[in-house]
């Protein structure tokens, strides 16, 4: 990832910023929800997109909330150069 890299709603606000921000919003994440998977159904890639169709389950939360339906999303990671610099989540 680039250093400032960033995780975002298609369109909409950025959820987390930068290289840091992300891997601890990742962390984060799964320590709340340590059997979150996310099953890769098909990938597509152009140029500098991926463009991923991902099934994901979460499993029980370590802090006693609902169970998170499984659903699926679209990740559209755009690159620069190597890195990615953006990934943007559709559900």
């Amino acid at each position: 990832m680039t250093d400032e890299a960033s995780e975002a709603n298609y369109r909409g606000a950025v959820v987390r910023e930068g290289k840091e921000g992300t891997r601890s919003g990742l962390k984060t994440a799964f320590v709340r929800w340590p059997e979150n998977k996310a099953e890769i159904v098909s990938r597509e890639e152009t140029d500098n997109y991926v463009v991923l169709r991902e099934h994901v389950t979460r499993g029980p939360a370590t802090d006693g909330s609902e169970l998170v339906a499984p659903f699926d999303v679209l990740a559209v990671y755009s690159f620069e150069g190597d890195k990615c610099s953006r990934v943007e989540f559709i559900r």
